[in-house]
């Protein structure tokens, strides 16, 4: 079959738009029914309390949606655009796109679900405090939704920007490259998000009086499982805007793509990793007020060592970027 620009072009818009619905819609609908089943068993334990559960359980929902309404944006973007066909580089930047914007729904869509879910157990046990189970909610959530935002904005930056006055090879590469590191690093920090602002919504409904601390450490806690996903983010920008001289080998082309792997993967680890060590403290500091500044450093410390995995990924996207 005869290479049709126009027709390559088209075909990456569609698969590029199913992808970042296919995938965008995964974490949403995992988060979302984690939040309804946390909130039928506090209903279950707590009748009385059903109509604020209730409520609570749709406003996590509608948190945990937003992952899958970025996803949303970008596949109708992909689908009911005419996109100029005149580069190869284009079925790569439509195709990238949908990755990046797909793959990093996913762990903001199933992080958001963990604090929803938490704050309707813990209205059922603390039906006083549900203004401030709310407002701790809404705050975890919100943090958990930010990779998704890096993935939002790197798929508006590739659909934007013109790239079709660079070299095709290893141009192309360089733009898939972007969009996995991008959408994977979003992964591991959205995971890892949700399990901290989930143990404080817990916390606070045990031991309201440690309210203050724990959301302190939660937000402290979850700035560093951030961190990966802004690696992510870093690597994508530079292969977006780094221009690369033209090649007809093979390996330059090969080695960006494996910098965007690289990072993209290299990232997803260390997310969940620091949110396990972060969830531990906050549930900590709920049940002895008095360790806080122990239990901080301590999880202080043990995120950076785990951090350490998430730079050596930096590290050997960086290589393969400018060395290699």
């Amino acid at each position: 079959m005869d290479f049709d620009i126009e027709t390559w072009v088209k075909v990456a818009a569609f698969a590029g738009g199913g992808i970042a619905m296919g995938f965008g819609a995964i974490g949403a609908a995992i988060g979302e029914g984690f939040t309804a089943a946390e909130a039928n068993e506090a209903i279950s334990r707590n009748p009385g309390e059903s109509g604020d559960i209730f409520k609570t359980m749709l406003v996590g929902q509608a948190i945990a949606e937003s992952a899958s309404i970025f996803a949303l944006v970008i596949a109708m973007i992909l689908l009911f655009t005419d996109f100029n066909a005149n580069s190869v580089v284009t079925v790569s930047v439509l195709f990238a796109a949908g990755l990046s914007m797909g793959l990093g729904a996913i762990g903001s869509g199933v992080g958001s679900g963990f604090p929803a879910g938490a704050a309707c157990k813990g209205m059922s046990r603390q039906p006083k405090i549900s203004g401030r189970l709310t407002t701790n909610m809404l705050i975890g959530s919100a943090v958990c939704q930010t990779p998704a935002i890096f993935a939002l904005v790197t798929s508006f930056i590739l659909l934007f920007t013109n790239f079709t006055g660079r070299p095709v090879s290893p141009t192309w590469a360089a733009i898939l490259g972007a969009g996995l590191a991008s959408g994977l690093g979003a992964i591991g920090s959205g995971l890892g998000g949700g399990l901290v602002a989930g143990a404080s919504c817990d916390g606070i409904s045990r031991q309201p009086l440690a309210a203050t601390p724990v959301t302190n450490v939660m937000l402290l806690g979850q700035a560093v499982t951030q961190t990966t996903a802004i690696y992510g983010l870093l690597v994508s920008f530079i292969l977006m805007f780094k221009t690369f001289p033209a090649t007809d080998l093979l390996a330059p082309p090969m080695a960006l793509l494996a910098a965007g792997l690289c990072m993209g993967i290299g990232a997803i680890g260390p997310g969940v990793g620091e949110g396990f060590t972060a969830r531990s403290a906050v549930e900590g500091i709920a049940k002895n007020e008095a360790a806080t500044a122990d239990l901080t450093r301590v999880m202080l410390v043990g995120q950076a060592v785990a951090e350490s995995t998430g730079i050596y990924a930096l590290v050997v996207a960086l290589v393969l970027i400018f060395v290699v």
